[in-house]
């Protein structure tokens, strides 16, 4: 399992590059109920992100046993989450990697931790990087529970950054805002640089990688 964490740290410093979560968050420490939305908002896409995980674990799993030959099945998956990286690549050109989307309902816990569990959906070249670190944990052959602790970490660790915004609301108060919108302008132009230029190289190293193993045995990563 450890093996697995220079592999995943890249995917995951990708991943946490979320302007469109880290925006939401801060429209709902602007509501009524600052603690409880943002807190739930988060909760809800932490939560989404990781039981969404394992269903597609589980789906792949079905298919790869009933091949009974999971190593060039799991490799064809690369192929496919590389293209969609690819395709990630060029849709986030021109800044639209980052365009928020605002809820339009007034703001409750309830409402934003349903926000929050359909956020990947609102920006998709966000939910790239979580396949291709998915497609990883398969591939590594683990046990389920390694697997499933290995994924739950990836998670925790995905969520630790996010959840400074409402720690920043309680230590700070309203003082925080305006760093806290500098550090989203930040991560707007960072995801507007530097995510089609990731989501390509992820996507070429994916693709290289099953074909290397396609062709002689032995792939990349």
């Amino acid at each position: 399992m450890v093996e697995l964490f220079p592999v995943l740290l890249p995917l995951l410093l990708v991943d946490v590059i979320n302007p469109v979560l880290f925006a939401l968050m801060l429209v709902a420490l602007s509501s009524e109920r600052p603690l409880g939305n943002s807190t739930a908002l988060l909760a809800g896409h932490t939560l989404a992100y990781f039981f969404a995980g394992i269903v597609i674990a589980l789906g792949l799993a079905q298919i790869t046993g009933r091949l009974m030959n999971p190593h060039p099945v799991d490799y064809m998956v690369s192929t496919a989450v590389g293209i969609l990286c690819l395709w990630a690549a060029l849709k986030s050109r021109g800044g639209a990697a980052s365009e928020e989307k605002t809820p339009e309902k007034a703001l409750t816990p309830i409402y934003c931790f349903g926000i929050g569990a359909v956020v990947n959906f609102i920006g998709v070249p966000f939910a790239v990087p979580y396949l291709a670190a998915l497609n990883q944990i398969l591939k590594a052959d683990l046990s389920s529970q390694a697997s499933l602790l290995t994924l739950g970490a990836y998670n925790l660790a995905y969520a630790l950054p996010f959840a400074l915004v409402p720690l920043l609301r309680v230590l700070l108060g309203e003082r925080c805002m305006p760093f806290l919108q500098r550090v989203n302008a930040v991560l707007v132009r960072a995801a507007d640089a530097l995510m089609p230029l990731m989501l390509l190289l992820i996507g070429l190293g994916l693709i290289a990688d099953a074909a290397l193993y396609l062709w002689s045995g032995k792939g990349l990563i």
